[in-house]
């Protein structure tokens, strides 16, 4: 079983957001596996770089979204994105540095405990914002 299945409580309830977030849940699970399988360094190191990538992405279309529709607590989300974005960027670099597979499940409960947390708490705030703003 995948260490985060999508459900419910998860959802911000904005049909392009819940499926951002779905697809970072898939590549979360997929680091998951990776690590569970013994993959290699490179292996490892490239999926994370995928994570990184793809969260990158998403958080900018919040942000994006968040100056369109002038969310209030717009500053400190985008805070907490960069705080775990520069988190992640450290973790990257212990892997090129050859960190190597005792890093990967440590990392993996950091990555699924920061990214529960935030959807459940932090991006729930914004939903009802947006959806008044006409976004869906």
């Amino acid at each position: 079983m995948p260490p985060v299945v999508w459900n419910d409580k998860l959802s911000v309830g904005i049909a392009s957001i819940d499926k951002q977030h779905q697809k970072l849940i898939g590549l979360l699970n997929d680091f998951y596996d990776a690590a569970q399988q013994g993959k290699g360094e490179k292996a490892l190191a490239g999926q994370l770089g995928d994570l990184i990538d793809y969260t990158k992405v998403l958080f900018a279309n919040e942000e994006r979204l968040f100056a369109k529709t002038g969310y209030p607590d717009a500053a400190a989300h985008k805070k907490a994105h960069e705080d775990l974005t520069q988190q992640l960027l450290e973790i990257q670099k212990k892997y090129t540095a050859g960190a190597g597979t005792t890093l990967s499940l440590g990392t993996l409960t950091f990555l699924k405990n920061w990214f529960i947390t935030h959807i459940q708490g932090r991006d729930k705030r914004y939903g009802p914002h947006l959806i008044s703003k006409g976004i869906r």
